[in-house]
């Protein structure tokens, strides 16, 4: 008897009787010498990628035991598709069914016309979702993390890679959990721009520290303008990459906890405007610890201004964190937790490099599929 190998693959339509094409290519590949489909996630609606005008997709996930090579398998895709009527024109473009070899036994392929695993399921979670349905502690070959790990960085929501942007990484978190430390090692590692928030420079610090509410507006106007330089245009250009320790939206977390309500209602008026005029990340890194050791390590570290810094400031700035990305939309979120993760261990910055190259779309990012996909 030959040796079965599990095979993930997804499925989607977004021309005709979408749901009528599904279930035909499910039908068909069930059919197939050498396939079995086992099981198959539920049919979901999704918007499409690239192209907004076109209609709306309806995706799933099916998993086959299979006695056939990944090219055999993938050779049978293309034939279902053909005879559904799927015609190939510009990437992203609506078609009667799609059937992608998402993942094929735990195996990494790289040949010209197929790439296994699919080298952007890990930025659509409409793949990922589908995944955790039929299987939660499926690992991804390449990130070696389960595709429930995955689809919680996405929220949600569908990624693009788009080397026409400025490709940054912004390294999140409260004060004291290790941001500058963490986004000093990542650019020294990928040899790129390191962009600092001017923490030490700003004048009126120390005495918003030290309790004079009357200077927190003047400080928080300092960070907004010298972080709106920062992220500019002028400063990034596309498909460069730059590392931050900071993102920047945490300017209204900061406000909203060290500014009273007049003071907050001309800021907000400036930071909107603001908003427009900087690049958003294409990466978060979210670093969580406890406010316990946060406040360790700002004691340790010695800045005089810093030492009035109270527990119970660390907790509210971290329950802000934790709201600002449980409702994050603009690109994926790379969750670290620091109790398990050392910024001075090589290994462990090997590792989250590696997961971070396939969120980034210059060239020490990881190649797109030659294969003309909605994915």
């Amino acid at each position: 008897m030959q040796h079965q190998i599990p095979a993930h693959i997804g499925l989607g339509s977004n021309l005709g009787d979408r749901e009528d094409s599904i279930n035909k290519a499910l039908k068909m590949l069930a059919e197939t010498d050498g396939v079995e489909v086992t099981r198959n996630s539920d049919i979901i609606e999704t918007a499409p990628l690239g192209q907004a005008d076109q209609p709306k997709y309806l995706n799933a996930v099916a998993e086959v035991m299979t006695t056939l090579t990944a090219e055999e398998l993938h050779e049978k895709l293309t034939d279902i598709e053909t005879s559904l009527g799927r015609t190939r024109h510009e990437k992203w473009s609506s078609r009667t069914i799609d059937l992608d070899l998402l993942l094929y036994g735990g195996k990494v392929i790289n040949l010209p016309h197929l790439t296994v695993p699919h080298p952007q399921m890990h930025l659509r979670s409409f793949v990922l979702n589908g995944l955790c349905q039929l299987d939660s502690d499926l690992r991804h070959p390449v990130l070696d993390e389960p595709v429930s790990e995955l689809a919680d960085r996405l929220n949600n929501s569908d990624y693009v890679l788009n080397p026409d942007r400025p490709e940054l990484i912004s390294v999140a978190g409260v004060i004291g959990v290790g941001k500058t430390t963490l986004a000093k090692a990542l650019s020294s590692h990928f040899g790129c721009k390191l962009l600092l928030e001017p923490y030490d420079k700003n004048p009126y610090m120390p005495g918003v520290y030290a309790g004079k509410k009357e200077l927190a507006l003047d400080s928080q106007l300092y960070f907004l303008t010298s972080r709106m330089h920062q992220l500019s245009g002028y400063m990034l250009s596309p498909g460069q990459l730059a590392v931050t320790d900071y993102v920047f939206d945490k300017e209204c977390i900061y406000a909203r906890r060290l500014l009273d309500n007049q003071q907050l209602e001309l800021y907000e008026k400036l930071y909107h405007p603001c908003c427009a005029q900087v690049a958003t990340p294409v990466l978060v890194l979210y670093l969580r610890d406890s406010a316990e050791t946060c406040l360790g390590r700002i004691r340790a570290r010695n800045r005089p201004y810093e030492q009035r810094i109270q527990l119970q400031f660390l907790e509210m700035l971290r329950s802000d964190y934790e709201r600002l990305f449980a409702d994050w939309k603009t690109c994926p979120v790379i969750r670290v937790s620091m109790s398990q993760f050392d910024c001075q261990r090589d290994g462990d910055i090997e590792r989250l490099a590696n997961q971070v190259r396939h969120y980034i779309a210059c060239s020490c990012g990881v190649a797109s599929a030659a294969k003309q996909s909605r994915m």
